[in-house]
């Protein structure tokens, strides 16, 4: 089994997981059922966050780099963080994924150097 087969079988039991975690809070109470996606959201955009920084070590010729799969990472968890924060106030939404945004701007800048 090739280490990108694994990676990928990986990633779906994640996701299972996520989504699982956003039931279970649900289910005891922290959140609300509206809550459920976006905290999926986060916590996928996390998982994300972790496999980039796996594929920061060992890059896979032909395959998006570890920055790249960062990158999504965050944006992914803006979203959810978005949606999460726009049940307080619309205008947090807005500050979220404009931090996101400038924070890839800056690191895509730093690495471009």
């Amino acid at each position: 089994m090739s280490t990108e087969h694994k990676r990928s079988l990986l990633t779906i039991g994640a996701f299972l997981v996520a989504v699982t975690v956003a039931i279970l809070f649900y289910a005891v109470g922290l959140i609300n059922w509206t809550l459920i996606a976006p905290m999926a959201f986060v916590l996928c955009g996390l998982w994300l966050l972790a496999l980039g920084a796996i594929r920061m070590g060992q890059p896979i010729r032909h395959e998006r780099s570890g920055f790249s799969t960062i990158a999504i990472g965050l944006i992914i968890m803006a979203v959810g963080g978005a949606w999460f924060a726009s049940t307080i106030n619309w205008v947090y939404s807005i500050a979220i994924i404009l931090l996101v945004v400038a924070a890839i701007a800056i690191a895509t800048a730093l690495q471009h150097k």
